[in-house]
C-alpha cells in the first residue's frame, strides 16, 4: 500500500469515528431544548413528557426549602410555572429571588416541573455600578488608540 492510501484510510477512520460518537450521543432522551414558559403552555401532552429545559426568573418570595427538596416559581412576563427540585447537587450560589434560572427536567402530570438540574445567573452581577454607565466602567480596560 502506498503512503497516500494509508493516510486516506486513517483520515476516513477518524472522521467516521467522530461522526459515530456525535450521532450516538444525541438521542431523544439526552436531547433537550431551551423553552420559555409560554412555549411549554402551547405544547401537547406528549411534548411536555419529554426532557425539557425551561428558562425564566425566580419569583420573589417563592423559594421554599423542605429538607433536600426545593420548590420555587419561575416567571416569564405574566406566566408562572411551579418547579420542584430534589436533586443531589447543591444549588448554585446565584440561586436567589429575582435571578434568571434555567431548569432541566420533565413536566409532571399535575403541572409541576420536576427539575433534575438547575442553573442560575444573577443579572445584577453584570450591571454597571450605580452612577456609572457601561462605557465609563469599561474605559479603564481599553488601550489607547
Amino acid at each position: 500500500m502506498n503512503t497516500t492510501l494509508k493516510f486516506g484510510l486513517v483520515i476516513a477512520l477518524v472522521v467516521g469515528t467522530l461522526g459515530w460518537v456525535a450521532a450516538s450521543g444525541v438521542n431523544e432522551d439526552t436531547a433537550s431544548y431551551y423553552k420559555t414558559i409560554s412555549d411549554i403552555e402551547k405544547m401537547d401532552a406528549n411534548g411536555k413528557m419529554k426532557r425539557l429545559r425551561v428558562g425564566g426568573d425566580i419569583e420573589k418570595g417563592s423559594i421554599k426549602r423542605e429538607g433536600k427538596q426545593v420548590s420555587f416559581v419561575l416567571v416569564e412576563a405574566s406566566r408562572k410555572m411551579t418547579v420542584r427540585y430534589d436533586g443531589n447537587e447543591p444549588l448554585p450560589d446565584t440561586f436567589r429571588d429575582g435571578a434568571q434560572a434555567l431548569v432541566d427536567g420533565r413536566m409532571e402530570q399535575n403541572g409541576v416541573f420536576h427539575a433534575a438540574k438547575i442553573s442560575a445567573k444573577c443579572a445584577s452581577k453584570y450591571e454597571a455600578k450605580p452612577g456609572q454607565n457601561y462605557q465609563k466602567q469599561n474605559s479603564i480596560n481599553q488601550r489607547p488608540a
